[in-house]
């Protein structure tokens, strides 16, 4: 299971772990679930990694954040903490691989692409 340090970047409290896939090039991304809402996520990063980052989409509202330079030759993502509000009219959000786990369903996702340059 990823950690802050291996992520290098705090993760929100709360937050659980999903899953992880590979992005290519030889990054890895890595997806938790939140319970907060997407405003509270969106204030924590802003606070945490001390920027204001950037609304992508308005709907489904999707929030990131840079967290290292991108080399288009030797990455596939850019380093990054994204915030996904999966919750609306036609989604109760995000479902829980887990089954059984609670909550059955995350309102909000946090995507992190590492800084491997760091």
């Amino acid at each position: 299971m990823p950690t802050e340090t291996t992520l290098g970047v705090p993760l929100y409290p709360g937050s659980q772990f999903i899953a992880s896939y590979d992005a290519g090039r030889g990054q890895r991304y890595y997806i938790f679930g939140s319970t907060a809402p997407f405003v509270d996520l969106v204030t924590y990063y802003r606070n945490v990694l001390k920027q204001k980052g950037e609304l992508v989409f308005d709907v489904p509202a999707t929030h990131e954040f840079d967290i290292g330079k991108f080399n288009e030759d030797t990455m596939a993502f850019p380093p990054s903490v994204t915030i996904k509000d999966y919750q609306s009219d036609v989604s109760q959000g995000y479902p829980n691989p887990k089954a059984g786990a609670d909550p059955a369903r995350f309102p909000t996702i946090i995507q992190v692409v590492p800084n491997a340059g760091r």
